[in-house]
């Protein structure tokens, strides 16, 4: 499968659908390189994994009492350090991350995750290599 966004849910946008459209055709311009027995030089490329979901502040009743920070909103894949804002209480008391490391949250603020009691995923920037890659069918 290929997710392409973020957009709204029920939402059709040209943009994405470009970009949908383009990520599959280099899919499949890859499969048929590969099935023509191209061989592809060893690759090193960063990836996002993901470590923990975090939940919204709730209070003992289960119910949210904090919304995402303004300054964390439509921040998707960008670094967030320990000490940045992360949530506005109703109260307007800022909440913000405490981490020893520096992630990348995704997700953020994502309606279809409200039920799911998923304010926004974080993730750590690694390193993949793939050693050189060719079909042994000949």
């Amino acid at each position: 499968g290929v997710e392409v966004g973020p957009q709204p849910q029920g939402v059709a946008r040209a943009d994405v659908l470009d970009k949908m459209r383009k990520i599959v055709k280099h899919g499949l311009d890859f499969v048929q390189l590969f099935n023509e027995g191209k061989e592809f030089p060893p690759c090193t490329i960063e990836v996002f994994k993901i470590m923990e979901k975090v939940d919204y502040p709730r209070n003992k009743n289960g119910e949210i009492i904090a919304i995402i920070h303004p300054k964390l909103q439509d921040q998707d894949w960008q670094p967030l350090k320990n000490g940045d804002p992360l949530f506005l209480t109703l109260d307007g008391e800022v909440i913000s991350y405490q981490g020893n490391c520096t992630v990348y949250p995704t997700f953020i603020n994502e309606a279809a995750y409200y039920e799911k009691k998923q304010a926004f995923v974080k993730t750590g920037k690694i390193k993949l290599t793939a050693k050189h890659l060719r079909s042994s069918v000949s």
